[in-house]
Parts: structure tokens; sequence; C-alpha cells
């Protein structure tokens, strides 16, 4: 891999434990199951980080009030902007309601219905629009004067996902690998600083769909990499760029990036229904795809924890799939 160029440090322990104290009473500090099934089918112990159970249903929340936190007067009076799919888009509108803060978030027109109702409805000003996500939110931060909530290309925001890791090795001391889901980068990011730097034995293996493979393309060019077309199923990770600073984290703490196929997650996302008794979205699914397909060699007696990211589904768009 080509050397990072770093622009600004990297999260540490003490960021991360921050961010818990932030978060501490506010949030879920949510499940982590093994699943027989699972690890009968690898040969191996499998156990899932379920942050689809956590409030507004994704891990999201975790890196918004942590953000959110550092805003003085004058910033929540004007209010905080953002752009998303979805999921970050619900946990600002949620965020921002709980603390008196106006948010307006800008998602793609073709955003699922669903998850537009949600974030109206935890009291977010949706602006739908066919044009670039981020120029549009830029534009609308600059006419309005607003704090830019960043999904995933800030250090706030990932040191309150790297909570996620945090909870995750403290309840799985022997955990001997961690494989994470991965959009612009923020949950992968602050999930393998945590591991990384509590564990270091630990490996950690970040899971991108084919049709927004950023992270992987950014990795292979040493530098973030912008898509010019998105093609997957799994909107939760369907990210146009990398983040810089995320790329920074995946360059020092994650050991492996893996793509796979919209039809591999829809596999995954069926499993998880039908023998883990869960319900995820196709980008909650996505870390468990490449233990199904062969593409990840897991050696017998590895401890291995997927994190099942989110669960933003209705049932129209899970008829859809299956």
């Amino acid at each position: 891999m080509s050397p990072a160029v770093v622009p600004a440090p990297l999260v540490t322990l003490d960021d991360i434990g921050a961010a818990r104290a932030v978060i501490a009473g506010r949030l879920h500090r949510t499940p982590t199951v093994g699943s027989t099934y699972l690890s009968k089918q690898v040969a191996a112990r499998v156990s899932l980080k379920l942050e689809l159970f956590q409030k507004t249903g994704s891990f999201k929340p975790r890196g918004v009030l942590n953000a959110l936190s550092i805003l003085d007067e004058d910033a929540r009076r004007r209010g905080v902007i953002s752009l998303s799919a979805g999921n970050h888009a619900q946990a600002l509108a949620w965020g921002a309601s709980t603390l008196g803060i106006k948010s307006t978030i800008v998602m793609p027109r073709t955003a699922q219905q669903s998850k537009i109702d949600a974030t109206r409805g935890y009291g977010g000003e949706v602006v739908l629009t066919e044009a670039d996500l981020l120029e549009t939110c830029l534009t609308l931060q600059r006419e309005r004067n607003l704090t830019l909530i960043h999904p995933f290309d800030d250090p706030r925001v990932i040191a309150g996902q790297g909570t996620v890791g945090l909870e995750l090795v403290e309840d799985l001391p022997d955990v001997d690998m961690v494989v994470v889901a991965c959009g612009g980068g923020g949950l992968l990011a602050g999930v393998a600083a945590a591991v990384k730097q509590r564990l270091p034995s630990a490996r950690v293996i970040g899971v991108e769909p084919e049709g927004a493979s950023a992270m992987s393309q950014s990795l292979e060019r040493g530098e973030p990499v912008r898509l010019s077309k998105l093609d997957t199923i799994a909107d939760g990770l369907a990210a146009p760029f990398a983040g810089r600073l995320n790329l920074a984290h995946v360059q020092a703490f994650v050991d492996r990036m893996l793509v796979v196929s919209d039809r591999d997650i829809v596999r995954a996302l069926g499993v998880l229904l039908e023998r883990c008794k869960i319900l995820p979205e196709p980008a909650g699914a996505a870390a468990v795809a490449p233990l199904l397909t062969g593409a990840l060699t897991i050696e017998p007696g590895t401890h291995v924890a997927c994190i099942i990211c989110g669960g933003n589904i209705d049932s129209a768009r899970l008829k859809s799939l299956l």
C-alpha cells in the first residue's frame, strides 16, 4: 500500500474513551451474541455485534452525539447540516432534536422512502436532490450559515464510532478477527482504531460492495477516490468517496479490504434472517458475506466477530431482495 497522507492525528484510545463518556446513558450498549450456525459454516467461533439494535437502527448516533457535543451556543442556535443516504440522516435528526438543534440533511432523491420518512419523523429537514450530495450540502451550508456534521470524515465522528470497537473487545477479549462493513469509512476507521490499540494481535477486515468500493480503490491509489457511479443494493454503504481521515485510519489499522457482490450480501441477509433471527438491512449483512463465500480464510478455532451495523429496511425493500 502507498504511504498515507495524514490530514490530522489518528484518534486515540483516550479520544474513544472520551466519546464513550459523551454517549453514556444516552445510547445502548448493544449486545454481542454467538451464532452456532455461522460457527459451523466456517469451523470457527463466530460472534455478532448487534448495532442494528442501536437507537435509530444503526451505529450512527454514536458519532453524531460526539460531534454535536463540542458545538457552542451560537452554532447550536444556527443549526447543523449534513448529507446521507439514510442512516446518518436519521441519527443526526434524532441527535440534534434531543439537544434542541435544528438539522438539515441533504439526501438523494432515490433514497429509501422509509429512511426519508424516519429522518423527518425525528425532526430533520430533508432536502432531496438529484445533484451531487456534497456540493448541494456545502452550498446550503454557506447560504444558511450552518455547521457541517460530516457523516464520516471527522475525528469526533470516528471516535464516536470507535466506541463500537471498544465495547467489542471488552465483551470478547479473546477475539482474533473483526469484520466491519465500509462505506465512507467512519465505522471501519473507528472500530479498527479501538481494536488495534486495545488488542494489537486481532486482525481487522473491511468489507465493501463491488458497486461502491471507494475505500479499496483509495488504498490502491494511496489517496481518496471519488466514484463516478454507485451500483449496490447496500445503500448504507454507498458513499461516493472515501474520507481522507478515514483512509489514513484504514492504512494504519486495517489488515485487509474485501469486496463482495450484491448477490453475496443478499445471501448473508437471508442467513441472518432465517438462521440468526435478526433482520439487518443489506449494509448490516455485508460483514457476514465473506464468511459464507469463502473469500476470507479462517483458521479452525479462530474467534471472528462481525459487526451488524444497521437494520433500517422496510417490508417492500425486503420483499424485493429475498
